[in-house]
């Protein structure tokens, strides 16, 4: 009985509430989708005692849940899911906040954009595209993307610099989901959206993928289509599109967690990821399954950050505050 009340028989800290996970974006795109999939893996598998409440706040290119984050300091109830908006929207906004506002706990994949068009068009590969857009007035192409000054935009005025001064007209959505859709529906001409937000528009056949924008093709071999897999798809880079370009999809939870909180989540995101539902959802997605915590997360978030300054500070993106 005494060994009950023994320094190391205290037990590690566990939340004693419903968890408040907030999605920085709205309904529909990759976020949303990871973040609902992650929320039924952990009920699935009995990984937590609370439930997990996922709430999307997408107000503002996402600001609005990353300063519901900073404002609940001291709430270690609450995390986040975040996409490379953490980096986009304080630079290309000013918005009051930054990814230093919040406790780094995991990042769980890299995403991948890959240049999609209406399958309707039958363009043969990336190239045949670009040469349409170089042929055309200028700013008559359409790219769908989701937001304003976020990563597709970003992607989209990188391509434009190899497109012989010619200008995309983008237009944003507020989802990667809506974005797929007006796609398919013929009202713009291409986005660059994550395979997850188009695979099942892929896979009925009305998008097709002309190139990912990774140094290399993707690893899954899997058909997706009737006769084409993630990793038939080539590369920007093969295709004469020198454009590169992957996404955060990480955790975070509240500045004043401590780092025994911090752990637990840590642990609980292990285990979501070792779960075959996991490494099933990863194959669907296509994703780049690098994680990380601790440190070495840190640093690639200070480097990460640098780069999209740079970016956005090439693509005129910057808030006049930064």
């Amino acid at each position: 009985m005494l060994a009950a009340f023994a320094p190391g028989a205290a037990q590690a800290w566990e939340p004693t509430k419903a968890v408040t996970f907030i999605i920085p974006a709205g309904t529909g795109g990759g976020a949303d989708q990871m973040a609902r999939f992650i929320q039924g893996v952990i009920q699935k598998n009995n990984l937590l005692s609370k439930p997990v409440v996922v709430v999307n706040k997408g107000g503002g290119a996402g600001a609005e849940g990353f300063i519901e984050m900073k404002s609940s300091a001291r709430d270690p109830h609450k995390i986040i899911i975040t996409l490379s908006n953490l980096f986009t929207t304080p630079l290309g906004t000013g918005a009051p906040f930054s990814w230093k506002d919040m406790k780094p706990v995991s990042m769980l994949a890299l995403d991948q954009f890959i240049l999609w068009t209406n399958a309707e068009k039958n363009y043969a590969d990336a190239k045949a595209y670009i040469d349409a857009v170089k042929a055309a007035p200028d700013r008559q192409f359409k790219m769908g993307g989701t937001g304003a000054k976020q990563e597709d935009q970003i992607i989209t005025a990188a391509i434009e610099k190899q497109t012989d001064g010619k200008k995309f007209t983008y237009v944003p959505y507020d989802g990667g989901g809506k974005v797929a859709v007006q796609l398919v529906g013929g009202h713009v001409d291409s986005s660059v959206n994550n395979p997850i937000e188009a695979v099942a528009q892929w896979r009925g056949k009305q998008l097709k993928p002309l190139c990912i924008f990774d140094a290399k093709r993707s690893t899954y071999t899997d058909k997706v289509t009737d006769d084409m897999a993630w990793s038939d798809i080539p590369t920007c880079h093969e295709a004469g599109l020198d454009v590169e370009y992957q996404m955060l999809r990480g955790i975070f939870t509240t500045a004043g967690a401590t780092d025994e909180q911090v752990q637990f989540y840590v642990d609980l995101f292990a285990k979501v990821r070792e779960t075959e539902d996991w490494k099933e959802f990863m194959k669907k997605g296509a994703f780049n399954q690098t994680s990380m915590s601790g440190a070495e997360f840190e640093k690639w978030l200070e480097t990460t950050e640098a780069k999209h300054r740079e970016l956005m500070q090439g693509a005129g993106f910057l808030a006049a505050t930064q």
